[in-house]
Parts: structure tokens; sequence; C-alpha cells
């Protein structure tokens, strides 16, 4: 007999909402008027704990968060959790986290918080898919980085997981560099980084092929061929060496729902002045779902790459490489072709000031499709980054996973092209073509391929807060799901240094 919690639907809305509505504290942070730059202390953290689900399985659990101070003591940002160990590769949630920070004594801090999202994946039994983390990190300073310990409570409201345990937490400092939008750029550029830190993001398609016999956990065959798609995002810590953060899911081949997020270090050298770059890069995280025999979800990959210029701001890379779980039965070489776009303001040029813009919100599909033939409703929590290459063109990233509707352990990743116009009456009107991949829930996504064309309307609660609400379609170029879209979401513009 299952020993699922039935819950008030209502708790899981209102728990999404209070932490969405946390983000307009963004457009408090400080700095320095007088040069127009403003600042908030940041940090990147990564955490590891062991949850238990039932019948006392035991499964790895890593955090990796990153928040920006929006006000003394208070501390807002994304985060993604993910299983590493234990039987289920493939579980993600995604959401936003929101923390008190204060230092108790000397170089001994505390962070108290609650993140809200939204996952699952690998047969876990996590009902909608909505995830609630209280935690309390006990941190020491070692002036570099942060480490301690930690004591948190992972909890599936409409699920079967509640568990409470201690974990360990690793904390990076960093700082969040921004210009109010549309303030003209200052004559002094800022010394650090602007926004999150990238130099560069890749948009990356690319292939595994397993060998031939490899079963995947469900006992079939895998295809011989896996296509999937993704984007990573990079920063050089000197001219040669870089790191960054890579996430792609399954776009082909019948594995639709797998996913993967990995952390890279890599290097890359000139090859005379021609332009052209050869390097090679290693990258560890986390990957599963999709009946991808991953075991606990540990994921390493090793590659080489040749890039070569296209135009000033963007060049072609070709990598290939091999990818290992070392918990599963998955091996695999793949290749990959990647649009790389430099971000980081050019040596001796003035820089421009590029707008930028964060959004959070939550989404409804009205009629989703699932594999077994049924079709019901279905809500997800939305993340998107904006960038605009023009007064109104921009590029954007997005992701939604689902909270809500019997889906829990959809996910999708999204890329497109967008427009967008403002009116002086502080509305605004814009219009998106998305394409990437999606997967997981039981719904059906075919391989996992989609595109999402989306129109929105919106209204300006402050010069770098509006709010939006958007309609459009959501197609699986491969599989049944076709439905309509809504979606609801608050957005915090700001402008970083770029290129001309």
């Amino acid at each position: 007999m299952s020993s699922r919690r039935h819950c008030d639907p209502v708790l899981p809305r209102r728990a999404l909402a209070a932490a969405l509505c946390l983000v307009p504290a963004l457009a408090l942070a400080q700095g320095d008027p007088a040069e127009g730059w403003r600042s908030a202390p940041a940090s990147a953290r990564i955490g590891y704990e062991t949850i238990t689900l039932p019948s006392d399985e035991k499964m790895g659990l890593v955090g990796l968060t990153y928040l920006v101070q929006v006000r003394p003591g208070l501390c807002l940002g994304p985060a993604v959790y993910g299983a590493a160990s234990g039987q289920r590769g493939g579980f993600f949630t995604i959401g936003a986290e929101a923390a008190l920070c204060t230092q108790l004594a000397g170089p001994l801090g505390l962070q108290t918080g609650l993140y809200v999202g939204g996952g699952g994946g690998a047969a876990a039994p996590v009902g909608g898919g909505l995830m609630l983390r209280p935690y309390a990190n006990l941190l020491w300073d070692f002036g570099l980085f942060r480490a301690g310990v930690s004591v948190s409570s992972v909890n599936f409201p409409n699920g079967d997981i509640n568990s409470s345990q201690l974990g360990v937490v690793f904390d990076m400092p960093m700082n969040f560099g921004y210009l109010p939008v549309g303030n003209p750029m200052p004559a002094r550029l800022v010394p650090a980084r602007t926004g999150m830190g990238f130099d560069r993001i890749l948009a990356v398609g690319g292939v595994y092929r397993p060998r031939s016999g490899s079963l995947g956990t469900s006992g079939s065959a895998l295809p011989s061929t896996i296509g999937y798609v993704g984007a990573r995002a990079e920063a050089f810590l000197w001219p040669d060496l870089y790191v960054g953060l890579e996430a792609n899911g399954a776009a082909s081949g019948g594995v639709d729902g797998y996913a993967e997020i990995l952390g890279t270090l890599g290097a890359e050298f000139a090859l005379g002045d021609s332009g052209i770059k050869l390097g090679g890069r290693l990258a560890f995280g986390m990957g599963g779902g999709g009946d991808m025999p991953m075991g606990g979800g540990l994921l390493g990959k090793a590659a080489l790459d040749l890039s070569v210029p296209l135009s000033r701001d963007f060049s072609l890379g070709l990598e290939v490489g091999w990818a290992s779980a070392p918990q599963g039965d998955f091996s695999a070489p793949f290749a990959s072709l990647a649009l790389r776009w430099a971000l980081d303001p050019l040596p001796g040029v003035a820089p421009v000031a590029v707008r930028q813009e964060w959004s959070a919100g939550v989404e409804m599909y009205t009629d989703a499709v699932r594999k077994d033939g049924s079709s019901q409703s279905m809500q997800n929590v939305s993340f998107k980054y904006s960038r605009f290459i023009g007064p109104a063109l921009y590029l954007t990233g997005q992701v939604q996973s689902a909270y809500q509707g019997d889906a829990g352990a959809y996910t999708a990743g999204l890329f497109g092209i967008g427009g967008q116009w403002r009116f002086e009456s502080g509305l605004l009107a814009g219009a998106e073509m998305l394409a990437g991949a999606a997967g997981g829930g039981g719904v059906d996504t075919g391989g996992g391929a989609i595109v999402k064309p989306m129109a929105y309307v919106g209204a300006q609660l402050s010069k770098p807060l509006s709010l939006r609400l958007g309609a459009g379609w959501i197609k699986a170029l491969n599989g049944e799901l076709s439905s309509p879209v809504v979606d609801l979401t608050l957005t915090f513009a700001f402008d970083v240094a770029g290129r001309p």
C-alpha cells in the first residue's frame, strides 16, 4: 500500500510564489552611485548530502547554488540539485533559493534558508515534482573560500520523500557587478567582471555513440546514436585556461528525459595568427534519466577540440571525446559542434552597456499528452536569461521543470531568439522563437526535440523590474506533446560591460 501523503494543492503554489516574489529585492543591491556601477557580494556554492528515500534507500544529492546578497544579510539566487550516488542517476530539480546570511563571530558564519524547486527523475517518488528544502549552513571563512557543515530537510509535499540529514558545504565568494538599465556607460570600467562573470557562451549540439550491445536501465538495447543539445558558459582564469558549466539534454534517439549538468576545466592555445585554436577539457558532474544506465548519476568527460573563427565575436568549435559513468554501464565516444559567442570586452576598446534580463516565474501546459495516451495540465517553474544584441533583438536561454500536474521529473531546456519593444507608457511587448530538448515525467516528447513559439506583454513595476504575461505553444517534433502554454514571469533588467 502506498504511503503517499496528499497535501492541499494551495500549499505548493503558495510556497513557490513566496520564493519567486523575493526577486524584486534584486533591484536594491547597492554600489557607487558616483561611478554608476553597482556591486553586490555573491557566492557560488556546492554541497553534498545523503537523503533517505522510502524503504531506507539512500541517495547522494549534490546542490549547486549561485547567491547574490541583495540586501544586507539577504541572499537570493537560482539552484539545482541532482543525484550523484545511489540508484537514481538522472534525478534533478531546478529552483530558487533565499537565505539569511550572517556572521556569528570572527570567521564563523551562518546561512539559514529555503530552496523551492521542481523536478525529479529516475522513478523517484516525487509526485508532482515540488521540492522544499529548508536548511542551515555553518561556515568557516578561510579567506579564498568558506567551508562547513549543513543540516537540511528535503521534502516533496505531493510525493513520498521526506528526509532530514547532515551534509558538507563549500562556498566560493564572488562579486555581482552591474549598471542600472538605461544609465550611460561610466568613464571608468568596473575593475571586476560584471554580471555572473562568464566570458563566453556556447550553443552545443552533439551525439553519443554507445558501443554495440549496450543496455539501458530497462534492459532494452540503447540506440546506436543519441543526439543531444545544450549550452556551456565559460570564464577564463588565465588567457589560456578556463572553467565553466555545461548542461545538455537528449533531443533524439528515444531516450527523452536524459539530462546532464557538469563543471568543466579546459585549456586552449592559438595556432599562429590564424585565429584557429586547439584545446582540450575535462568535465565532471551528474547525468541520467531516459533509460540511460548511469548508476548513481556521476558522469565524467574528456575531450579535444578545434575552434575556427567566424567573425570577431563568433567561432565554431568541433569537439571529440569520451564520456563515462563510473557507477553505471554507460561509456561512449561523443562528438559535438558548438557556436561560441565571446562576451568579454575587447582589450583597448571602449566597452558599451549591454542589456541583460533575468526572469523567474511559473508556466502551465493546458494539455500535456502523456506516454500512456492520457492528457492533463501541468505546471512548471521557469527561469530565463536574455542578452540583447541590438535595441530590440536578443538571444535567450531558458529552463523549466515540473512542480505540479503528476509530471515530476519533466524538464525542458531551450534557447532561441526574440524581439522586445518598450513604450513610453511603461508597457512592453515581445515575441520569441525557441527550440531545445525536453522529457521526463511521462510526458510524450518523442526523442526529446521541441519547439516553442511565445509572445508576451508586460508592464514596468520600476525601472529594472517588469511583470510579464506570455502565451504560446509547445510542440514535440517526434512526440505527441502539443499544447498551449501560458506563463507569468517577474523580470530584472540590468546592463553589463560588453563588446561594442
